[in-house]
């Protein structure tokens, strides 16, 4: 189990690397191959006019935070129009801004801001889905020509009653079906997240092109790159191939599943598809375009929850370039409070030992989609897995709040917004579903809201414990989980950790050791 006295390490390690001199020769690395990637949640970083909500202009009035704390670039959750049903993820306008948080004036001004500060802002590009009041969507719902078959609709299937039912068995993300009937057209249509987030049908070239046209708006706008959503969602198998019916998919035999379940169902003929990671090799020829014209590197961030095998496949198939950087969720995914120093070992180095040769690590220890750090590992745990995050090789991604150790809030089913839980239709066990919990309003300082909001209510409430938990307060102290991580932050500027080799050991069930070695001189981590 990970455990250690986070600050007696961190200044002995301090005083250590000031000795250790600099490397003569390296290759020099891009901008974004060592640097801190943080990820704001829009909603809840900073509100600039008292409605409840995070805006644009409050992240802009906190950038100077992500600079003293050493970010070099920020990812932004969705902020375009929206009618919210899933938190901005159900896009209605991709190249428009959602009212809550501003307008195109308010982005440019973010821009002009990050640009003086030299943080790049990375954008969250939606691929999968649009919303259901995206007019591509209400034109393709009225069978408009252009837009006829830029979703996937299907006739469905007629019971001896005479009732309609879905085209096949598959289950939605957030639970029942992935199909949805509307009688405009006579057709179920696809949506493997909420019913308000119809799949688009990449096997029209016509979306693809729109998609890429996104791509090349946002980075005229002024975006360095994208975080690219739910990935191996985008194609499911054709149809053409089965006779031209969607196949149902096999059971996964997993214990405690019903037919409602996501996990009841082994998704065979709609996740990890071959066209996926094509169609991310043609986004990286987009991104790549701008670098030959001004040799600036816009970078793409893949989100996939998949196998190690699939997920380093979006690095690219050795003649055509994908993914600067699939996540890496082995530390969220594969570890937890119960895991063993070996299994830390086992995880770490399976990145390292997969990963093509050329190819730069990252990171990611937590995100808006999964409980907060301290609240899976335990708060004493929560330095530790900071020195983990921050000093292996690669980059390091942090999600707003994790500097401080924010903590689980606990949300009343009455104030629950996220689909995932509210599709649970279970107001006493939703909680183990719901992702609310770690979007809770950042915790700047002791006062009212915690300093994110002068509302007298905030779209999520904003966790009791920030009195005592908070950025103010920990700026102060200097063992908090702040200091010990910025302080850590400004280690991967050193030599040995931005160049230096990568070796580890688990002495035994306990003790988890990593080396950074650098032209005769190493720096070497025990975590207890």
């Amino acid at each position: 189990m990970i455990s250690v006295k986070s600050g007696l390490i961190l200044l002995s390690l301090l005083a250590f690397v000031n000795s250790i001199p600099a490397k003569n020769v390296r290759a020099e690395k891009d901008w974004w191959e060592n640097s801190v990637f943080y990820q704001i949640y829009p909603r809840s970083f900073m509100d600039s006019d008292g409605d409840g909500v995070g805006d644009l202009k409050g992240i802009t009035s906190r950038l100077q935070h992500l600079k003293d704390s050493g970010i070099g670039a920020t990812w932004l959750s969705p902020f375009f129009k929206s009618p919210q049903f899933d938190s901005g993820y159900d896009i209605s306008d991709f190249f428009d801004i959602h009212e809550e948080y501003g307008t195109m004036a308010d982005f440019e001004e973010l821009i002009s801001e990050a640009e003086r500060l030299d943080i790049k802002i990375i954008l969250d590009f939606v691929p999968n889905h649009s919303s259901h009041l995206c007019d591509w969507f209400i034109q393709s719902l009225n069978k408009s020509s252009e837009y006829a078959d830029w979703y996937i609709w299907e006739d469905g299937k007629t019971d001896a009653n005479g009732t309609r039912l879905p085209p096949n068995n598959w289950v939605s993300v957030f639970r029942k079906s992935a199909w949805e009937y509307r009688p405009e057209r006579d057709q179920f249509y696809l949506h493997q997240f909420t019913v308000q987030q119809p799949d688009l049908n990449y096997r029209n070239p016509a979306v693809v092109e729109k998609m890429k046209d996104v791509l090349k708006f946002w980075i005229n706008k002024g975006a360095a790159g994208f975080r690219m959503d739910a990935v191996n969602h985008i194609f499911e198998v054709d149809k053409n191939d089965f006779g031209g019916q969607f196949p149902d998919e096999p059971l996964s035999g997993n214990p405690g599943q019903g037919p409602d379940d996501f996990g009841y169902l082994d998704h065979i003929y709609t996740i990890n598809l071959d066209p996926t990671y094509d169609l991310i090799y043609e986004f990286r020829e987009v991104v790549d375009e701008f670098k030959q014209q001004d040799n600036f590197t816009r970078v793409i961030l893949t989100e996939a929850y998949a196998s190690i095998e699939n997920t380093m496949r979006y690095y690219g198939n050795g003649e055509k370039e994908g993914s600067h950087m699939p996540f890496n969720f082995a530390l969220i995914e594969n570890v937890n409070e119960f895991s063993t120093a070996k299994d830390i070992k086992f995880y770490t180095d399976r990145w390292m030992t997969y990963m093509p040769l050329g190819k730069t690590a990252n990171w990611v220890i937590g995100n808006h989609d999964k409980w907060r750090v301290g609240t899976r590992y335990g708060a004493e745990r929560i330095d530790g897995l900071h020195m983990i995050n921050m000093l292996l090789p690669g980059v390091g991604i942090t999600y707003n709040g994790e500097e401080i150790g924010m903590l689980n809030t606990n949300i009343t089913w009455e104030d629950t917004k996220d689909p995932q839980a509210c599709n649970t239709d279970d107001p006493i066990n939703y909680w183990m579903s719901s992702r609310d919990p770690a979007r809770t309003p950042f915790q700047w300082n002791d006062e009212e809201n915690a300093g994110f909001s002068t509302a007298n209510k905030t779209w999520l409430p904003v966790n009791e414990n920030y009195v005592e938990l908070n950025l103010k307060k920990q700026k102060s102290e200097s063992n908090s989980h702040y200091n010990i991580y910025k302080n850590l932050v400004v280690l991967r500027s050193v030599d040995t950790f931005m160049y230096g080799r990568f070796d580890s050991v688990a002495f035994n069930d306990d003790v988890f050791s990593f080396e950074r070695g650098n032209e005769g001189c190493c720096t070497k981590l025990v975590f207890r």
